[in-house]
């Protein structure tokens, strides 16, 4: 059995097979851990392919958190089919939520809003637009990964999330990788593989 759970979560328009290189990347430094990297149960309604958590087909600031709490249900039961097929279910203290973008939008609205009260979240070049009041899951520590040069979500979003979630009593690690744009790089890997082996039961 492992010791163990990576479950990957990917952006808007893409699928869990473009960020599952981040196994690859981690499994020498977590070599008890299992990991799974699921397609978003939607399909991207603004390409012919990809897949989304939900849509952002005119989406505002003022709106985007009803949206977030209408994919609850479908991330809840993509998340409880992989934690009971691979034995995490009553294991949720060794479950790690890492996210890129859209992704991590879910994986911090998953702890914000208390449902998930997993191990280690990692949100790479995300943001949180999870409605207030949060019922914060705060044993779970969290590490946001943003770059300097992000243009689709600029990195005062992850300050922004940084200030919100320690106000709600959860402990929050921030990294900002110089110059990076709206991507994941090897530096923001390091440091982010680094943290789940020091966080996760090995």
């Amino acid at each position: 059995m492992n010791d163990a759970l990576v479950i990957l979560l990917h952006g808007v328009g893409s699928r869990g097979a473009d960020i599952a290189v981040l196994e690859r990347a981690w499994a020498p430094i977590l070599p008890g851990a299992a990991f799974a990297a699921p397609d978003a149960p939607f399909a991207f309604d603004q390409a012919a392919q990809g897949q989304q958590w939900f849509s952002v087909a005119g989406v505002t600031e003022a709106d985007r958190p009803a949206r977030v709490v209408g994919a609850r249900p479908a991330f809840n039961a993509t998340l409880e089919r992989i934690v009971t097929e691979r034995g995490f279910a009553d294991r949720l203290d060794s479950v790690a939520l890492v996210g890129f973008s859209q992704g991590s939008i879910m994986a911090l609205d998953a702890v914000a809003s208390g449902r998930w009260k997993v191990g280690a979240v990692v949100a790479f070049a995300g943001r949180l637009a999870t409605p207030e009041p949060f019922a914060a899951a705060v044993a779970t520590p969290v590490l946001l990964v943003h770059g300097t040069a992000d243009p689709v979500m600029p990195v005062a979003l992850a300050e922004d999330a940084e200030a919100r979630l320690v106000g709600a009593g959860m402990t929050v690690h921030r990294r900002m990788i110089p110059g990076l744009g709206h991507q994941l790089d090897a530096r923001g890997a390091q440091i982010a593989g680094q943290f789940l082996a020091e966080t996760l039961p090995q």
